[in-house]
C-alpha cells in the first residue's frame, strides 16, 4: 500500500453535492500507512454530519477495494452553528404605547359598541386614543363614529386616520365602497391587519383600541405577532351560548400570553326608558363563573338601553352624548379598570409577544416542518 494507491482510490470519492472529488479539492492530508492499515484526515467545509458520514463510508469502500485492511478516516469539519436566537418581541407600530384587543367568541354581542364607548371613555379620561376597526368583514365603526362616507387622506404612501370624538379612527369601511363585500382568504386578512398597523399614520398614542373580528383566527394571531398586546378585553352577553364562545376568546388570550383586562357583559338587564327601572330579562352576571375560571372579573354589566342602539345607528355614542346616563357611567368605570390593568402590565415590565413569534423561516409553512 502506497501514497499513490491511497490517493488514486480517494480520487473516486466525490464531495457530496459536487462533481469534484475530495483529492482534487485538496481536502485529503496527513496520510499514514502501516502495512495495509491506512489513516488520513479530510478537512471539509460543511458542518452537516451526513456529509461527513458519506465521505467516511465511500473512502472506506474505495480503499478496501484496493487492499486496505483497516481504514481510519478523520473528518475535520467546521463547528455546527449555534441555534438561532429566540425570536424577539415585535412591534410594527412603535409610536403606540399600548394596545387593547377587544374580542368576542361570536358576533352580535356588542363588541364594536363596546370598543367605541371604551375608546371615547379613555379619551375623556385624558388619554390619547386611537380606534382601529379590524373587523374586516363587518366594519361598523364608521357608522357608529359618524364617519360614514368620509374617505381618509393619503400622505405619501401612508394613510391619515380619521378623527371623531377626540380619537383617531381607521376602518376598512372607510376604504371601501358602501355595501361592498369582501371575500378574502386568511392571508389577505393577515396582510390587511399588518397594513392597518404599519401604514396608518397613527400619532403618539397612549392606547390603540382594536375592535377584532369575532372568533379566534388569523386576524387575532397576526395582531398578537405584529404588536405586543398590552391587554385583552372579552365582550359577551348573559346567554349560555355566548358564554361558551367567550371562553374560547379568554383561552386565546391565555395561549397568546395576553393579560386579561376583564369581561364586559352586554345586554345585562333592560332599562325601561319610561321608568328607568332595570329588568334582568336575559339574566345578569352569568359570566361570573367564567370570569373566575380565567382569574379575571366582570368589569361592567351593560344593560339594554334604547339610546345605545340609537347612538350606534346615528353615529352618536352614548358615552359622548349622554355621559350622565347609567350606561355611560358603567363604561367610564370599565375604562378606568382597563387602564389600571394596562398600568399594572407596564409596571411589571410591559407586554411582549416574543413567545408567539413564528419560528419557521420566511416563506416556509409551519405545517411542513
Amino acid at each position: 500500500m502506497t501514497n499513490e494507491i491511497v490517493n488514486l482510490a480517494l480520487s473516486k470519492v466525490m464531495y457530496p453535492g459536487f462533481t469534484k472529488d475530495i483529492v482534487t479539492f485538496g481536502f485529503v492530508n496527513s496520510i499514514k500507512i502501516d502495512g495495509n492499515n491506512v489513516s488520513f484526515n479530510v478537512a471539509i467545509t460543511s458542518s452537516a454530519p451526513e456529509v461527513a458520514q458519506q465521505i467516511v463510508d465511500e473512502s472506506t469502500k474505495e480503499l478496501k477495494a484496493v487492499g486496505a485492511s483497516n481504514v481510519t478516516c478523520n473528518i475535520n469539519a467546521p463547528k455546527m452553528p449555534d441555534a438561532a436566537p429566540a425570536p424577539k418581541s415585535k412591534n410594527i407600530a412603535p409610536q403606540v404605547k399600548n394596545f387593547l384587543m377587544v374580542s368576542s367568541g361570536k358576533g352580535g354581542v356588542g363588541k364594536s359598541t363596546t370598543s367605541v364607548n371604551i375608546a371615547i371613555a379613555l379619551a375623556a379620561q385624558g388619554k390619547k386614543v386611537g380606534l382601529l376597526d379590524a373587523d374586516i368583514y363587518g366594519p361598523n365603526i364608521p357608522r357608529m363614529m359618524g364617519l360614514e362616507g368620509i374617505r381618509p387622506e393619503v400622505n405619501g404612501n401612508k394613510v391619515l386616520p380619521l378623527k371623531a370624538y377626540g380619537i383617531e379612527v381607521m376602518s376598512m369601511g372607510s376604504l371601501m365602497e358602501e355595501g361592498q363585500s369582501l371575500m378574502w382568504r386568511g392571508a389577505m386578512i393577515m396582510k390587511a391587519i399588518e397594513q392597518f398597523l404599519r401604514d396608518i399614520l397613527w400619532s403618539e398614542l397612549d392606547v390603540l383600541v382594536i375592535d377584532m373580528p369575532p372568533g379566534t383566527g388569523d386576524a387575532q394571531l397576526t395582531l398578537a405577532q405584529s404588536v405586543p398586546v398590552t391587554a385583552g378585553l372579552t365582550v359577551t352577553t348573559p346567554q349560555a351560548v355566548a358564554i361558551d364562545d367567550s371562553r374560547r376568546s379568554l383561552d386565546m388570550f391565555k395561549k397568546l400570553n395576553i393579560p386579561i383586562a376583564g369581561i364586559i357583559e352586554n345586554m345585562s338587564g333592560f332599562i325601561a326608558p319610561d321608568t328607568g327601572v332595570e329588568y334582568d330579562i336575559f339574566g345578569k352576571g352569568t359570566s361570573g363563573p367564567m370570569a373566575a375560571e380565567f382569574d379575571t372579573e366582570i368589569i361592567a354589566e351593560i344593560p339594554i338601553e334604547p339610546s345605545i342602539r340609537e347612538g350606534g345607528d346615528t353615529g352618536k355614542p352614548i358615552i359622548f352624548v349622554s355621559p350622565s346616563s347609567e350606561t355611560s357611567k358603567r363604561y367610564a368605570k370599565a375604562a378606568e379598570s382597563i387602564w389600571a390593568t394596562i398600568e399594572a402590565v407596564n409596571a411589571d415590565g410591559g407586554a411582549t409577544n416574543e413567545s408567539v413569534q413564528p419560528t419557521t423561516p420566511p416563506g416556509v409553512s409551519a405545517c411542513s416542518v
